[in-house]
């Protein structure tokens, strides 16, 4: 009787302490279930040099999409787009987004650049633009023409200028190395202007007619319908991302590069820039 005795009168006492353990243990949970997980997703930053039109315009298109996926898209636009490549080499961007593979293979070698291409994203179609003619045919003997004076887009030019049966050029000559000195046949002894690229659209009431690339065309408000004669969309000369070779399985790089080449881009691509930008995808 005596142990039945002291069994209940220890048996509250028991109790006590075993809720207050059960409650200590749930209060401990639940003060771990409020802890960020240690193992929640870091954001990354991703820098990437662009061209201000229409480069940095998709970039931005696409930020949102890249914020959802843990990415924090950063756009570099540089007052000099030449400095993009060296960026891009430098370490300062992880990526740049504004040339095509011949302006770079133009360059890479007397730079030291090794770059791989991440994504191929649009063409930019570039055009014959006047202020003083509304054909071809009214380009008059000796008719000044100011072409870019980078080597892959002056051969681009050139280029464009044969297939509109206005002159002809050496055969055989490689992708960026031609020049009006190449010139073998030119009925009409036109004559050429090398501008930079950027200055080209400025140059228009100084010429007969200027060849520009679209991003030019569209920063001076120019209507890219406006052009004489332009590219088809078989262009060579897509816009490709760049990344510096080795980083191309950057998982924010392969990632970027699956959003640049979505059906949303490519529909915000032809609905903002119609025939001025085509998707290379």
């Amino acid at each position: 009787m005596l142990k039945k005795s002291l069994f209940k009168a220890i048996l509250p006492v028991i109790s006590i302490i075993l809720a207050g353990s059960v409650f200590a243990g749930c209060s401990s949970n639940s003060k771990q279930s409020t802890q960020p997980s240690s193992t929640a997703k870091q954001e990354v930053t991703l820098k990437v040099g662009a061209a201000v039109v229409p480069h940095a315009e998709i970039l931005n298109f696409v930020k949102p999409k890249l914020k959802q996926e843990g990415i924090n898209l950063e756009v570099v636009v540089l007052d000099d787009e030449a400095q993009l490549n060296p960026a891009l080499q430098n370490k300062q961007i992880d990526a740049n987004y504004f040339q095509h593979v011949p302006y770079y293979e133009s360059v890479a070698k007397e730079k030291g650049y090794n770059f791989a291409v991440a994504a191929k994203v649009h063409v930019e179609p570039i055009g014959f633009y006047s202020q003083k003619i509304k054909t071809k045919e009214e380009l008059k003997e000796g008719a000044k023409i100011a072409i870019p004076n980078n080597p892959s887009n002056e051969f681009r030019a050139l280029a464009l200028l044969q297939a509109n049966g206005l002159i002809k050029l050496k055969e055989g000559i490689a992708n960026f190395s031609a020049t009006p000195r190449d010139i073998v046949d030119n009925p009409k002894k036109l004559k050429f202007v090398e501008v930079e690229a950027a200055q080209l659209a400025r140059s228009l009431p100084d010429v007969d007619g200027a060849i520009i690339n679209t991003n030019y065309v569209l920063e001076a408000k120019i209507d890219p319908k406006s052009a004489i004669f332009r590219e088809d969309a078989n262009s060579p000369y897509a816009n490709d991302l760049f990344v510096r070779k080795g980083e191309e399985s950057r998982p924010e790089i392969r990632k970027l590069a699956e959003v640049l080449t979505s059906p949303d881009v490519k529909k915000f691509i032809q609905d903002k820039y119609g025939v001025a930008v085509v998707p290379a995808f």
